[in-house]
């Protein structure tokens, strides 16, 4: 192979170390995707329809953008986080609003295509490692599982919390015990760490979606009246900030290198 032609197939990392940031940003992004959502579709009178042509056609290009570069840059990553929480949670309530499915199935339905992902992720590549995503083949199952995750926690969110009728302190309550419960697995048991992350990284959809619902919703639902624009707003903020200081400190990023197979 030649040197242009090696060149044009090096890829690095191109996904965050897994730190107490990530975790932040992720819980947020989640809590963005449930009440942007909201806004887009009731305050800007876009209805369920619209809002979902518009994000699907955003994400499209910011997941353009991310599988087009070569290494991970925090603002581009994190946009497409943000960007595919709201389409997730639009996935689930398309087909709980418009086609009338019931929460407990979309959440199995959810459940067996991350699983299918994952099944067809491993044995493509023999590994389901979130500290390599080097290659396009492995970023497009990389970001299919976390399509999955936002959607399959939306529909675990909604049916515990209005379906068994937990509410949203309640919601969020168990499962932000379950992540603990998952933490305690990987740092007191030695469980297996890819299995705690995507454990981790489903639960905290609901557990955000519980807290922006809480934040957003009005007291005669529980809760706290702040409104989706308020709401929105501020963990927008508060991502922009951490994203900000990741850029300049770089210290979520992950120095290996990898070699995109040709077939990639």
């Amino acid at each position: 192979m030649t040197y242009a032609a090696q060149k044009s197939t090096t890829y690095w990392n191109k996904v965050p170390q897994v730190t107490l940031v990530f975790w932040l940003i992720k819980m947020m992004s989640t809590t963005v995707g449930e009440t942007a959502a909201d806004f887009v579709n009731v305050r800007l009178h876009l209805g369920l329809s619209g809002t979902s042509v518009v994000t699907g056609l955003l994400l499209a290009g910011l997941l353009a953008l991310q599988m087009r570069s070569r290494r991970y840059v925090p603002a581009r990553y994190w946009s497409t986080v943000v960007v595919i929480s709201v389409f997730g949670t639009l996935v689930t309530d398309n087909l709980t609003d418009r086609l009338g499915v019931p929460l407990y199935a979309s959440s199995l339905l959810f459940a067996f295509a991350l699983a299918a992902t994952f099944a067809l992720w491993y044995a493509c590549e023999r590994t389901l490692s979130i500290h390599c995503i080097n290659t396009r083949r492995r970023e497009s199952f990389y970001w299919t599982a976390i399509l999955m995750t936002f959607a399959l926690g939306t529909a675990v969110g909604d049916w515990v919390a209005e379906g068994l009728g937990l509410g949203f302190a309640s919601t969020g309550l168990l499962f932000g015990g379950l992540i603990g419960v998952s933490a305690l697995a990987y740092y007191g048991a030695a469980a297996n760490g890819i299995v705690c992350f995507w454990v981790a990284y489903i639960l905290t959809r609901p557990l955000g979606a519980a807290c922006g619902d809480g934040l957003s919703q009005p007291l005669a639902n529980g809760g706290l009246g702040l409104g989706t624009t308020l709401t929105s707003g501020v963990f927008l903020t508060m991502i922009c900030a951490l994203v900000t200081y990741l850029s300049v400190t770089g210290h979520d990023r992950i120095d290996s290198a990898g070699q995109a197979p040709e077939r990639a």
